[in-house]
């Protein structure tokens, strides 16, 4: 039996973000934790996702382009 993800267009899991975004997962945890980054979670399994245009405004000020 395979598991079946449930996706949220527009969001993205830690795992994702921390990817596109060239962190470790943790540094999002610490970053929500901190109040750094908005976090919202998922209806059905209640994990961390992240707003795809949070995250590109994060990729944007890490990279400088801010």
């Amino acid at each position: 039996m395979t598991k079946k993800k449930t996706r949220i267009q527009g969001y993205m899991t830690v795992k994702e973000a921390a990817k596109y975004l060239g962190v470790n997962p943790e540094t999002l945890r610490r970053w929500d934790n901190k109040g750094k980054l908005k976090t919202r979670r998922h209806p059905m399994n209640n994990f961390r996702i992240y707003s795809k245009a949070d995250i590109e405004r994060i990729k944007k000020k890490i990279s400088g382009g801010e």
